[in-house]
Protein backbone atom coordinates (compact mmCIF):
# COMPACT_ATOMS: atom_id res chain seq x y z
CA UNK A 1 0.00 0.00 0.00
CA UNK A 2 1.29 3.47 -0.98
CA UNK A 3 0.04 5.77 2.31
CA UNK A 4 2.63 8.99 1.29
CA UNK A 5 4.17 10.41 -1.66
CA UNK A 6 6.60 13.44 -1.81
CA UNK A 7 8.39 14.78 -4.73
CA UNK A 8 8.37 17.29 -7.09
CA UNK A 9 4.75 18.49 -9.28
CA UNK A 10 6.10 17.98 -13.02
CA UNK A 11 2.75 18.64 -14.39
CA UNK A 12 -0.65 19.36 -13.00
CA UNK A 13 -4.28 18.20 -15.02
CA UNK A 14 -7.62 19.52 -13.73
CA UNK A 15 -8.18 16.51 -11.42
CA UNK A 16 -4.83 15.32 -10.91
CA UNK A 17 -0.97 15.78 -10.26
CA UNK A 18 2.30 13.92 -11.63
CA UNK A 19 4.85 13.95 -8.71
CA UNK A 20 8.31 12.97 -9.49
CA UNK A 21 9.78 11.15 -6.40
CA UNK A 22 13.27 9.94 -7.36
CA UNK A 23 12.81 9.61 -10.95
CA UNK A 24 9.35 7.84 -10.94
CA UNK A 25 6.14 9.85 -11.64
CA UNK A 26 2.85 8.92 -10.18
CA UNK A 27 -0.15 10.34 -11.27
CA UNK A 28 -2.29 11.13 -8.00
CA UNK A 29 -5.89 12.11 -8.39
CA UNK A 30 -7.14 14.94 -6.30
CA UNK A 31 -10.11 16.70 -5.28
CA UNK A 32 -10.40 20.60 -6.45
CA UNK A 33 -9.77 22.19 -3.03
CA UNK A 34 -6.81 19.90 -2.89
CA UNK A 35 -5.45 20.71 -6.35
CA UNK A 36 -5.92 24.82 -5.33
CA UNK A 37 -3.90 24.09 -2.15
CA UNK A 38 -0.69 22.11 -3.93
CA UNK A 39 2.59 23.98 -4.96
CA UNK A 40 3.02 24.82 -8.73
CA UNK A 41 4.61 22.72 -11.29
CA UNK A 42 8.27 22.21 -9.94
CA UNK A 43 8.06 22.76 -6.47
CA UNK A 44 8.09 19.90 -4.10
CA UNK A 45 4.74 19.14 -2.33
CA UNK A 46 3.78 15.63 0.16
CA UNK A 47 -0.01 14.26 0.13
CA UNK A 48 -1.25 11.11 1.84
CA UNK A 49 -2.75 8.48 -0.93
CA UNK A 50 -5.26 5.86 -0.92
CA UNK A 51 -4.43 3.41 -3.75
CA UNK A 52 -8.16 1.96 -5.46
CA UNK A 53 -7.11 -1.91 -6.87
CA UNK A 54 -9.52 -2.97 -9.19
CA UNK A 55 -9.17 -5.67 -11.88
CA UNK A 56 -8.49 -2.99 -14.56
CA UNK A 57 -7.05 0.01 -12.72
CA UNK A 58 -5.09 1.03 -10.23
CA UNK A 59 -5.26 4.42 -9.53
CA UNK A 60 -4.15 7.00 -6.81
CA UNK A 61 -5.64 9.27 -4.76
CA UNK A 62 -4.03 12.00 -2.90
CA UNK A 63 -5.00 14.38 0.51
CA UNK A 64 -3.20 17.16 2.52
CA UNK A 65 -4.38 15.77 5.40
CA UNK A 66 -4.83 12.00 7.68
CA UNK A 67 -8.95 13.44 7.72
CA UNK A 68 -9.66 14.37 4.37
CA UNK A 69 -7.93 10.39 3.57
CA UNK A 70 -10.06 8.78 6.41
CA UNK A 71 -12.94 10.59 4.93
CA UNK A 72 -12.52 9.58 1.34
CA UNK A 73 -12.46 5.90 2.22
CA UNK A 74 -15.64 6.41 4.39
CA UNK A 75 -17.33 7.93 1.70
CA UNK A 76 -15.90 5.24 -0.56
CA UNK A 77 -17.86 2.82 1.83
CA UNK A 78 -21.23 4.38 1.08
CA UNK A 79 -23.50 2.77 -1.60
CA UNK A 80 -22.92 4.54 -5.04
CA UNK A 81 -19.94 6.40 -3.65
CA UNK A 82 -17.43 5.89 -6.01
CA UNK A 83 -13.76 7.51 -5.97
CA UNK A 84 -15.19 10.72 -8.51
CA UNK A 85 -18.48 11.46 -5.82
CA UNK A 86 -16.23 11.00 -2.74
CA UNK A 87 -13.53 14.04 -4.32
CA UNK A 88 -16.82 15.54 -5.54
CA UNK A 89 -18.18 16.03 -1.95
CA UNK A 90 -14.66 16.50 -0.34
CA UNK A 91 -14.04 19.45 -2.91
CA UNK A 92 -16.96 20.65 -2.16
CA UNK A 93 -17.36 20.73 1.53
CA UNK A 94 -13.88 19.90 2.83
CA UNK A 95 -13.03 17.28 5.46
CA UNK A 96 -14.51 19.61 8.00
CA UNK A 97 -17.75 20.69 5.76
CA UNK A 98 -18.25 17.00 5.31
CA UNK A 99 -17.80 16.27 9.12
CA UNK A 100 -19.90 19.30 10.09
CA UNK A 101 -22.74 18.11 7.22
CA UNK A 102 -22.97 14.83 8.43
CA UNK A 103 -23.15 15.65 11.82
CA UNK A 104 -25.90 17.74 11.83
CA UNK A 105 -27.90 15.42 9.38
CA UNK A 106 -27.39 18.42 6.50
CA UNK A 107 -27.58 16.33 3.31
CA UNK A 108 -28.50 19.32 1.66
CA UNK A 109 -25.16 20.70 2.06
CA UNK A 110 -23.88 16.79 0.79
CA UNK A 111 -26.25 17.30 -2.47
CA UNK A 112 -24.79 20.25 -3.47
CA UNK A 113 -21.52 18.64 -4.39
CA UNK A 114 -21.49 17.73 -8.52
CA UNK A 115 -23.07 14.72 -9.44
CA UNK A 116 -24.33 14.51 -5.94
CA UNK A 117 -28.51 13.44 -5.84
CA UNK A 118 -30.87 13.23 -2.82
CA UNK A 119 -31.03 9.96 -2.57
CA UNK A 120 -26.98 9.46 -2.35
CA UNK A 121 -26.99 12.84 -0.01
CA UNK A 122 -29.26 11.03 2.53
CA UNK A 123 -27.87 7.67 2.29
CA UNK A 124 -24.12 9.22 3.11
CA UNK A 125 -25.50 11.45 6.40
CA UNK A 126 -27.29 8.18 7.40
CA UNK A 127 -24.69 5.91 6.86
CA UNK A 128 -21.87 7.89 8.02
CA UNK A 129 -23.22 9.67 11.26
CA UNK A 130 -22.03 6.99 13.69
CA UNK A 131 -18.91 7.53 12.68
CA UNK A 132 -18.68 11.59 12.21
CA UNK A 133 -16.76 12.10 15.70
CA UNK A 134 -14.22 9.72 15.24
CA UNK A 135 -13.07 10.99 12.43
CA UNK A 136 -13.62 14.96 13.52
CA UNK A 137 -11.70 14.12 16.70
CA UNK A 138 -8.93 13.13 14.42
CA UNK A 139 -5.68 15.36 14.04
CA UNK A 140 -5.37 17.54 11.46
CA UNK A 141 -1.87 17.97 10.46
CA UNK A 142 -0.87 18.20 6.73
CA UNK A 143 1.52 15.98 4.80
CA UNK A 144 5.12 17.42 5.35
CA UNK A 145 7.01 18.14 1.65
CA UNK A 146 10.17 16.40 1.85
CA UNK A 147 13.73 17.68 2.37
CA UNK A 148 15.86 19.03 -0.15
CA UNK A 149 19.19 19.98 -0.63
CA UNK A 150 19.96 24.04 -1.17
CA UNK A 151 23.05 24.63 -3.77
CA UNK A 152 25.16 25.60 -0.54
CA UNK A 153 24.81 22.29 -0.07
CA UNK A 154 22.53 22.99 3.55
CA UNK A 155 19.10 20.73 3.61
CA UNK A 156 15.79 23.02 3.10
CA UNK A 157 12.42 21.85 4.49
CA UNK A 158 9.82 22.81 2.27
CA UNK A 159 6.83 24.24 4.33
CA UNK A 160 3.72 21.99 5.17
CA UNK A 161 1.32 21.47 2.23
CA UNK A 162 -2.26 22.48 3.78
CA UNK A 163 -5.42 23.32 2.96
CA UNK A 164 -6.53 26.79 4.63
CA UNK A 165 -9.48 26.24 5.78
CA UNK A 166 -12.65 28.58 5.02
CA UNK A 167 -13.33 29.20 8.66
CA UNK A 168 -13.59 26.92 11.76
CA UNK A 169 -11.14 25.49 14.17
CA UNK A 170 -11.09 22.01 13.52
CA UNK A 171 -8.52 21.36 16.62
CA UNK A 172 -10.53 23.02 18.80
CA UNK A 173 -13.51 21.14 17.12
CA UNK A 174 -11.66 18.23 18.15
CA UNK A 175 -10.70 19.05 21.80
CA UNK A 176 -14.61 19.90 22.37
CA UNK A 177 -15.71 16.34 20.97
CA UNK A 178 -12.93 14.61 22.92
CA UNK A 179 -14.03 16.74 26.59
CA UNK A 180 -18.07 16.43 26.06
CA UNK A 181 -17.40 11.92 25.26
CA UNK A 182 -15.45 12.35 28.91
CA UNK A 183 -18.45 13.92 30.23
CA UNK A 184 -20.42 10.91 28.69
CA UNK A 185 -22.64 12.41 25.87
CA UNK A 186 -23.16 9.88 23.28
CA UNK A 187 -20.73 10.19 20.13
CA UNK A 188 -23.33 11.31 17.97
CA UNK A 189 -24.97 13.91 20.17
CA UNK A 190 -21.65 15.25 20.56
CA UNK A 191 -21.16 15.56 17.28
CA UNK A 192 -23.73 17.12 16.50
CA UNK A 193 -23.80 20.07 19.09
CA UNK A 194 -19.94 20.72 18.30
CA UNK A 195 -20.59 21.16 14.65
CA UNK A 196 -23.45 23.90 15.15
CA UNK A 197 -21.81 25.41 17.41
CA UNK A 198 -18.82 25.85 15.39
CA UNK A 199 -21.05 26.69 12.71
CA UNK A 200 -22.41 29.70 14.89
CA UNK A 201 -18.85 30.48 16.01
CA UNK A 202 -16.29 29.14 13.54
CA UNK A 203 -12.76 30.75 15.63
CA UNK A 204 -14.34 30.09 18.81
CA UNK A 205 -11.63 28.11 21.14
CA UNK A 206 -12.21 25.11 22.91
CA UNK A 207 -13.49 26.52 25.89
CA UNK A 208 -15.81 28.19 23.87
CA UNK A 209 -17.44 25.42 21.77
CA UNK A 210 -17.82 23.00 24.89
CA UNK A 211 -20.05 25.81 26.70
CA UNK A 212 -21.75 26.53 23.22
CA UNK A 213 -21.74 22.73 22.65
CA UNK A 214 -23.21 21.61 26.61
CA UNK A 215 -25.90 24.92 25.99
CA UNK A 216 -27.11 23.16 22.88
CA UNK A 217 -27.16 19.66 25.00
CA UNK A 218 -28.88 20.89 27.78
CA UNK A 219 -32.39 19.35 28.37
CA UNK A 220 -35.15 22.08 27.09
CA UNK A 221 -38.12 23.15 29.19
Amino acid sequence: MIGRIAGRIDYRAEDHVLIDVRGVGYLVFCSERTLQALPEVGEHAAVYTDLLVREDVLQLFGFTTLVEKEWHRLLMSVQGVGAKASLAILGALGPDGVGRAIALGDWNSVKAAKGIGPKTAQRVVNELKDKAPQVMAMGTGPARAPARTAPDGDEVIEAPVAVTPAGGNPSAQAEALSALANLGYAPGDAAGAVAQAAGEAPEADTPALIRAALRLLAPKG
